[in-house]
């Protein structure tokens, strides 16, 4: 009832009159049954501009901090971001983060669409980073076809570190689905994994005209913050 709430009467015709998104490959999409978007991730906005183009419900797996504050403002962002369709995900690894996709794999089997970054984390300054394998578990577990998605020009609404978005206009490329069945039943070999994500970040790689470097995201963003640190620390 929110999601759909916001969708059609309040959030969604405020964004799709402000920021006019282009879209391509719609008809990639299926009508039915469960499928993974793996998309590139420029900006935090992204999760909330694609599921406007579509007819069926997305959902994604949102960092667990925005589900975690304190207070009423903390209350808000709970109820808004679970409205819209995040589920919530912790990145610390072990068993937590396997509870978090074990969510993600269940709307998979109810036959939904879930929408997830390979790269783990926001590009830091526009390209394109290595992809991490949990997407390419989540394949093989639910045996689901892959739908890449590339978000044109989301970082420039809304920079990281930027409070409200500014006005102009993005784009969305839906490229083929990516079949894996090759791969059934080889969940435990690591190469298999790799290979599934590649060939998902190659596929992005190739729809975008990101550049395209094989480190984690997460691992820049790392150095970048220490480097400020040591900048203001004058170390």
């Amino acid at each position: 009832m929110i999601y759909w709430l916001l969708r059609h009467w309040i959030v969604g015709p405020y964004i799709t009159r402000v920021f006019r998104p282009w879209v391509a490959g719609l008809e990639n999409l299926p009508e039915h049954g469960g499928a993974i978007i793996a998309g590139n991730h420029l900006s935090v906005i992204d999760s909330f501009l694609m599921p406007l183009v579509l007819q069926r419900r997305v959902y994604f797996l949102a960092k667990s901090d925005y589900f975690n504050g304190k207070g009423l403002k903390g209350r808000l962002m709970r109820w808004f971001f679970l409205g819209v369709g995040q589920l919530p995900m912790d990145r610390s690894g072990g068993e937590k983060s396997s509870q978090s996709l074990n969510a993600a794999l269940q709307k998979l089997q109810e036959g939904q669409l879930i929408g997830i970054y390979p790269e783990g984390t926001r590009s830091p300054d526009g390209k394109m980073y290595r992809g991490r394998t949990g997407v390419a578990r989540m394949v093989l577990d639910a045996r689901v076809p892959v739908i890449p998605c590339v978000m044109v020009d989301t970082e420039k609404i809304m920079p990281i570190g930027s409070r409200l978005p500014r006005v102009g206009r993005i784009g969305m490329i839906f490229g083929e689905p990516i079949d894996f069945s090759r791969y059934y039943n080889l969940e435990g070999d690591r190469f298999v994994l790799r290979s599934i994500t590649d060939e998902i970040m190659v596929t992005l790689n190739r729809i975008s005209d990101q550049e395209y470097v094989d480190v984690y995201a997460s691992s820049v963003k790392a150095r970048v913050e220490a480097e400020r640190t040591a900048r203001s620390t004058g170390r």
